[in-house]
C-alpha cells in the first residue's frame, strides 16, 4: 500500500480531511504525506479499529480508505463528447464544504430560457467518496446533458474525522445555499428555474437526499422543491429482512455485505443508538413519517442483486401509503448490483435508468 494525503481540487490553502490508500499502479497525482512515509508507518500501524473493506483507523488517528472510488479524483474541465462544461466552487471557506457545477451548453446557448436544477449527493458509507471522483464526473456529465439539467454535486465532510451530523449538515447549508436564489453564483443566476428543484443521490447519498427533502417539509416558511431521487438509498435497521438474508446465504451482492453494513452506520455516526436509529432506519416506530417529505414527486431506484433492495422497496411502499400528497415512481434493474450504472454506465439497465431519469427531471 502507498498512503496520500487527499487534497481536493479545492483545498489549496489546507488539506482535507483523510488520507488514502492504493496500489502503486493509481495515475493519480495526489501527494505522498510526509506523515505515512514508510519509517513511520512502522511504529504507527495498529489499528484500533477498522469496517473491513471500507477504512481502517490507526492508532495515531490516520485513517486508511480501501473502498471506492479510490482517489481518482478529476479536475472540473469542459467535456466536448457530452457538451458539458464544469467548475468548483466553495460554498463555506471555515469547513470546506464545496460544490462541483456542471452547465450543458445547450442551457448556456439559452439565456432566454430557464432550466431545473439538481442538487446531487454521492455515496459511500459517508465515509468514503467524493463529488469529484472520475465515476461521479462520468455519470454527472452524461446526466446534465441527456436532461438539460444544472447539477450542483455537493462535497460535504466525511467520517470518522467528521462523524454524522457533520455530513447532514454540510449538504443542508449546500441545498439551502441553492434554494435561497441569493447566491451570487452566475451558472444559477443566470440560468436556474429554481421552481424547479430536485435532490438526488446513490447509497449514503440517497440517505442524505431523503433527510434533506424531510427536512424541508418540517421547516416552516419553506417551500416544497420538485422532487427527490433515490438511487439504492442507503437505509438498514437490526431485524433481518427475508430477502436480505436469502441475498447474503447466496452471496448475490458482490458489492456489500450484512456484515459491512451492520458495521458502518455505529462507525460514522457518534452517540447512534445503532442501526436502528431512526436516521439509518426511517421505518423504525417512532420514526417521522414519510408523509413529512417536502416535495412534490419521488423516484426510488434499486438493483435486483443489491442487499439495500429490499429496504428501498420498503421505502417505495410505505411512502406510497403513507398519506403524502405527490407522484412516486419506482424503478428496478433486475440482476444488477448496487450502483452499477457507475460501474458500467453503458450497459443496457443503466440507459434504461438514465432514460427514466431523464423523463424524470423534465
Amino acid at each position: 500500500m502507498i498512503y496520500f494525503a487527499y487534497s481536493s481540487p479545492l483545498s489549496a490553502t489546507k488539506p482535507l480531511f483523510y488520507n488514502y490508500s492504493f496500489s502503486s499502479s493509481s495515475s493519480s497525482t495526489l501527494s505522498l504525506s510526509p506523515a505515512q512515509t514508510s519509517s513511520s508507518m512502522a511504529s504507527n500501524n495498529e489499528v484500533v479499529w477498522e469496517v473491513p473493506g471500507y477504512l481502517r483507523v490507526y492508532k495515531d488517528g490516520h485513517v486508511e480508505r480501501l473502498a471506492h472510488p479510490g482517489p481518482d479524483f478529476v479536475t472540473a474541465t469542459y467535456d466536448p463528447i457530452n457538451e458539458v462544461s464544469s467548475k468548483d466552487i466553495i460554498i463555506e471557506p471555515n469547513t470546506g464544504v464545496s460544490a462541483r457545477l456542471y452547465l450543458p451548453k445547450q442551457v448556456e446557448n439559452k439565456p432566454e430560457k430557464r432550466f431545473p436544477v439538481l442538487v446531487y449527493y454521492h455515496g459511500g458509507g459517508f465515509c468514503v467518496g467524493s463529488a469529484f471522483s472520475s465515476w461521479n464526473q462520468n455519470n454527472l456529465n452524461l446526466l446534465s446533458s441527456k436532461a438539460n439539467i444544472i447539477i450542483v454535486a455537493v462535497e460535504y465532510r466525511l467520517a470518522p474525522e467528521h462523524p454524522l451530523p457533520t455530513g447532514y449538515e454540510d449538504s443542508w447549508q449546500a441545498l439551502q445555499w441553492v434554494i435561497s436564489e441569493s447566491n451570487d453564483e452566475v451558472w444559477l443566476q443566470n440560468h436556474a428555474d429554481f421552481g424547479r428543484v430536485f435532490v438526488s443521490g446513490d447509497s449514503a447519498g440517497g440517505n442524505i437526499a431523503h433527510h434533506m427533502v424531510m427536512r424541508i417539509g418540517s421547516s416552516e416558511g419553506m417551500k416544497l422543491i420538485k422532487g427527490m431521487v433515490l438511487v439504492h438509498p442507503y437505509f438498514w435497521g437490526v431485524e433481518r429482512l427475508e430477502c436480505e438474508i436469502e441475498k447474503a446465504g447466496n452471496e448475490s451482492s458482490k458489492v456489500l455485505t450484512v456484515d459491512t453494513l451492520d458495521k458502518i452506520w455505529p462507525s460514522v455516526c457518534h452517540g447512534t443508538s445503532g442501526n436502528d436509529d431512526d436516521r439509518i432506519n426511517p421505518f423504525v416506530e417512532g420514526a417521522p413519517s414519510l408523509a413529512g417529505l417536502g416535495c412534490e414527486k419521488v423516484m426510488v431506484c434499486v438493483g435486483g442483486k443489491d442487499l439495500l433492495r429490499g429496504r428501498g422497496r420498503i421505502y417505495y411502499e410505505k411512502l406510497k401509503s403513507s398519506g403524502w400528497k405527490g407522484m412516486v415512481e419506482f424503478l428496478e434493474s433486475h440482476g444488477e448490483d448496487h450502483c452499477f450504472h457507475l460501474f458500467n454506465p453503458g450497459c443496457d439497465k443503466a440507459l434504461e435508468m438514465m432514460k427514466r431519469l431523464v423523463d424524470f427531471f423534465n
